[in-house]
C-alpha cells in the first residue's frame, strides 16, 4: 500500500447493511441501492477520519496510514474487549486470521460516545505489515495482573 491514510474495507458478507455509508461525512464509502452490495470505497473522497471504523458492526473497516513515519506505518482498528491497551504499550499485532506478524506500538484509544461502545485502537507497526496487521493479541489475564 502507498499513498496517504485511508480506509481499508474488508467486507465480504453481502447482507442487508449500509452504517458506513452513513458514518462518512464526505460521502467516499457507497452501497448502492441494493442494500445487499458490498460498499465500495472511493479513495479520492476517502480522508481516512476514520468514523466508519466503529460504525461497522462486521468490524470490517480499518484506516491505514502507510506513511505515518519513516519506517512505520499506522493502523487503526475497531476493538471490543476489556482490557483496553495503554497507549505506548508494546502487544502483539495480529493478521485478519489471529496470527501474530510483529510487535506494534499503541498510539491513541478513543472510546467515543458516538463510537457506541466501539474502541477505536491506533497502532503503528512497520511499515512491511501495513496491509497485513488488522488488530493486536487480545492482553490475557497475565498483562491484567501487572
Amino acid at each position: 500500500m502507498s499513498g496517504r491514510r485511508r480506509a481499508v474495507i474488508e467486507c465480504f458478507e453481502e447482507i442487508p447493511c449500509n452504517p458506513c455509508e452513513a458514518a462518512c461525512p464526505f460521502g467516499a464509502i457507497r452501497i448502492g441501492e441494493c442494500i445487499t452490495s458490498l460498499p465500495q470505497l472511493d479513495a479520492e473522497k476517502c480522508t481516512g477520519c476514520g468514523r466508519c471504523i466503529a460504525a461497522c458492526p462486521g468490524l470490517a473497516i480499518f484506516v491505514v496510514d502507510p506513511e505515518y513515519g519513516a519506517s512505520e506505518a499506522s493502523v487503526d482498528f475497531p476493538y471490543e474487549y476489556v482490557p483496553l491497551p495503554a497507549e505506548g504499550s508494546i502487544v502483539a499485532a495480529v493478521d485478519r486470521f489471529g496470527k501474530e506478524v510483529c510487535k506494534g506500538r499503541i498510539l491513541a484509544v478513543r472510546k467515543l460516545p458516538s463510537y457506541q461502545g466501539t474502541t477505536v485502537v491506533s497502532m503503528a507497526v512497520p511499515t512491511q505489515y501495513a496491509d497485513t496487521v488488522r488488530s493486536m493479541k487480545r492482553l490475557g489475564r497475565k498483562e491484567l495482573e501487572s
